[in-house]
């Protein structure tokens, strides 16, 4: 039997936590070392302005095994508002119990109740493992490719 998974908005007292599985995920997704106090602030500013997006735990035995944050934004082809699944991290004493699927079938409910129109995510070209288990969920590769500038 397996262990049930509890789905949650963040508080205040999960920000050490989510800032830390943000670094490690920087870390083993693109060998990137964050600034932990940048990560910090930047949790700290989503979960306390709702208007930023939310942060969502998962939790296996009142311990917080994994989260992912959802950003707005608003299509004015669909009239209608998109989700942008974004830090995504399963703590690694906790991968391949259904962290993550509890999170996204949290995160899907709660969409269509809001009235969203799309779920979104962007996946490391190489990140096989990640792709698999989203096309598992549902979600399907776009034509899309991401661009981005640094704003200084």
């Amino acid at each position: 039997m397996s262990t049930p998974i509890t789905i949650r908005v963040a508080q205040p007292s999960d920000v050490v936590r989510i800032a830390s599985f943000n670094t490690a995920m920087a870390w083993e997704t693109e060998k990137v070392r964050l600034d932990p106090d940048t990560v910090h602030k930047g949790v700290l500013a989503i979960v306390t302005d709702p208007a930023k997006g939310h942060y969502f735990v998962a939790e296996i035995d009142g311990s917080c095994a994994g989260c992912l944050m959802i950003t707005h934004e608003w299509s004015d082809w669909r009239n209608g508002n998109i989700w942008w699944i974004q830090s995504v991290y399963v703590d690694p004493a906790h991968r391949r119990k259904g962290v993550f699927k509890a999170l996204y079938r949290h995160i899907e409910t709660s969409a269509h109740v809001a009235g969203v129109v799309k779920i979104r995510l962007y996946v490391e070209r190489d990140n096989s493992a990640g792709k698999r288990t989203y096309d598992q969920l549902g979600m399907k590769m776009t034509h899309y490719d991401v661009m981005e500038a640094d704003v200084k």
